[in-house]
């Protein structure tokens, strides 16, 4: 794992070859991956397959190893905790590490009002008790999500989740009082349309259709991730977080994807002060452990009944001496300040990238949370095919990217922000390979 050569050994191996057929006999065909490798370990920014072969890591785990794979403070962490007790269900009998996590979260989170905090296993979960939340605390049913959205797997999230297949295929009917709005989304956008204007246009949808007395929460990715890295234009999130106040609505921010020092702040509904009045969390929060959070004004949080909101696992107390070894990593490296410094780096060479090719439709993103959408060249027309084929090239340069968006046809990057400036640059020498092989094929 120290070296920055891959082997000359095609991927997959034959040991991940192998795994992958004692996989199709045991593992469920719905859950599925994009490595065409099995790991053998990660640490820092690389893995490594169990034939041996190293890559530099552009995903993160989907943006959970922030601190990078298996930081030594965070492992020292797990083992102290592990050796003292593994659970109790803090419902049964409570633990502090529970406690000083929701106190870390609620002094990190944006707002100077009194807040509170829950502890779940997944975004999912976090997403599905924001909701009860918004309206036990509201009284209203509604809820407002938006194109392209991604917020779980889970009945009530598909509904909330734009994306059909592979998300939603087969397996409605769906929670009710569910209602889409139009997102801001720049390329896709009329040229000349604010995000002032695109707001009015989502607020217009909102109140013809649903109407606003009926809505507990809007809520939203301040950046979609799932959706295609989608950032609002300026002036979007803002205007729909006034109209939340205006009309008593509950504005909720999703920053499982987003959060912890991503973007280059905090969270990134900080890049335009806007201040939720629930923010869930998840991904990063716990370095790789299964942890989640909602975070929220105290006087909301508290009107649900005890008893009414918790879970088995939820803040399981290694997870929570996870989470608070990591918190303190992110502080220690500044994090959203290593996050524009790796913007720095990337964002010139993704933006020669799409000077030199011209499938490459749009260069997007903050921090350390950028993509690419890839397109037809002349025209705006999705190509989920060539993305794939650059994924796919990608692993044999050894590196791990992902694909995402409504047409699968966005690449994003996600390296773990302790990712140093040389392995980075590496990283972007391999990605401008990956380009000339996929553009001479």
């Amino acid at each position: 794992m120290t070296s920055d050569q891959t082997t000359e050994s095609a991927v997959p191996g034959p040991r991940s070859a192998e795994l992958h057929r004692r996989r199709e006999a045991a593992v469920a065909r719905g859950v599925s991956s994009v490595a065409p490798f099995y790991v053998a370990g990660a640490r820092d920014s690389r893995l490594v397959d169990v034939d041996g072969r190293s890559y530099i890591d552009l995903t993160s785990g989907i943006a959970v190893a922030n601190v990078g794979h298996a930081p030594k403070h965070v492992i020292e962490a797990i083992h102290a905790q592990a050796e003292s007790f593994l659970h109790t269900c803090f419902m049964v009998a409570p633990y502090e590490q529970y406690v000083a996590v929701c106190e870390r979260l609620n002094a990190l989170t944006p707002g100077a009002f009194a807040k509170k905090s829950l502890l779940v296993n997944s975004g999912a979960e976090a997403v599905e008790n924001a909701v009860k939340i918004a309206r036990y605390a509201t009284n209203r049913p509604a809820v407002v999500v938006f194109e392209n959205a991604y917020h779980g797997r889970t009945n009530l999230t598909m509904a909330m989740t734009a994306k059909a297949h592979p998300y939603k295929d087969g397996f409605g009917p769906f929670a009710g009082e569910i209602y889409r709005a139009p997102m801001s989304y720049p390329f896709r956008d009329p040229a000349a349309m604010t995000g002032e204007e695109a707001a009015a246009r989502a607020i217009d949808v909102i109140e013809r259709y649903v109407g606003a007395a009926r809505v507990a929460c809007v809520v939203i990715e301040p950046i979609q991730g799932e959706g295609g890295f989608v950032v609002p234009a300026p002036g979007f999130l803002p205007t729909l977080r006034q109209w939340c106040s205006e009309n008593d609505v509950l504005f909720v921010a999703d920053e499982i994807q987003t959060g912890f020092g991503r973007t280059g702040h905090m969270f990134a509904c900080e890049h335009e002060s806007v201040v939720p009045d629930i923010m869930i969390l998840g991904k990063a929060l716990a370095g790789g452990l299964p942890l989640a959070a909602v975070t929220g004004r105290a006087d909301l949080v508290d009107r649900v009944h005890p008893g009414g909101l918790g879970g088995t696992y939820g803040g399981n107390p290694v997870a929570c001496a996870a989470a608070l070894a990591t918190l303190h990593l992110l502080e220690a490296m500044n994090a959203p300040a290593r996050a524009r410094g790796i913007e720095k780096i990337m964002r010139p060479r993704l933006d020669a990238l799409a000077a030199r090719y011209p499938f490459i439709g749009d260069v997007r993103g903050r921090g350390a949370m950028l993509a690419l959408e890839v397109v037809r060249p002349g025209t705006k027309d999705p190509d989920a095919a060539r993305t794939a084929d650059i994924v796919r090239s990608s692993y044999d340069e050894g590196l791990a990217v992902l694909s995402c968006g409504m047409y699968s046809n966005v690449l994003r990057f996600l390296p773990p922000l302790s990712i140093d400036d040389a392995l980075l640059v590496e990283a972007m020498n391999r990605l401008d390979h990956v380009f000339e092989r996929v553009a001479a094929a």
